[in-house]
């Protein structure tokens, strides 16, 4: 795999294979269907970019464990952030739920939590589709740092990170493989 934005001169330590990441991915799946009561009432909702797909594996593996479809919506965050002026310009992409919230179990899903400001924001988003019976976290990787108190409900690795490093998910349905790295300079 060739990574071009990274210099020549930076590490890259592999921290899941795809089979590790399809491992963990099937671990989220059983922890959210155990804490779930009602997997009817249950809905996911992937946060753009690697959250959607990610939210897609999730569900197809709680359908193979349950039996029961979980409907996925993308959620985009763009207008809700707050550090916008830091993170530059980024076209939204368009936020697809196709069903009221209300009185729902939502997992809110994504591939890293750091900062928790992607968090924050769609949890004001969320807002915009109903009046969700409890909001809970997914997040594949935890790499600490969090400058909002958010702690997620259910996280695939714990990683301690140095902040200027870099968690990279790569997922299939976006990068053609499936794979999480730790880039350091």
């Amino acid at each position: 795999m060739t990574i071009s934005t990274v210099s020549t001169k930076a590490k890259v330590v592999e921290i899941l294979s795809s089979e590790e990441l399809r491992r963990t991915v099937n671990r989220l799946a059983s922890q959210i269907v155990e804490k779930t009561r009602d997997l009817s009432q249950l809905v996911l909702l992937g946060i753009y970019t690697r959250g959607v797909p990610l939210a897609q594996l999730l569900a197809r593996q709680i359908e193979a464990l349950e039996g029961v479809s979980v409907p996925v919506g993308a959620l985009d965050i763009t207008f809700y952030r707050d550090d916008l002026d830091q993170i530059g310009l980024r076209t939204p992409a368009k936020t697809e739920i196709s069903f009221d919230l209300t009185d729902k179990i939502v997992v809110l899903v994504d591939d890293v939590i750091f900062k928790g400001r992607t968090v924050r924001a769609a949890l004001n988003a969320v807002n915009e589709y109903g009046r969700p019976e409890v909001i809970r976290l997914a997040v594949l990787v935890d790499r600490g740092h969090r400058e909002v108190p958010i702690h997620p409900d259910f996280v695939g690795k714990q990683l301690p990170t140095a902040k200027e490093e870099i968690v990279k998910v790569y997922l299939q349905d976006i990068d053609g493989t499936d794979a999480v790295e730790l880039i350091a300079d």
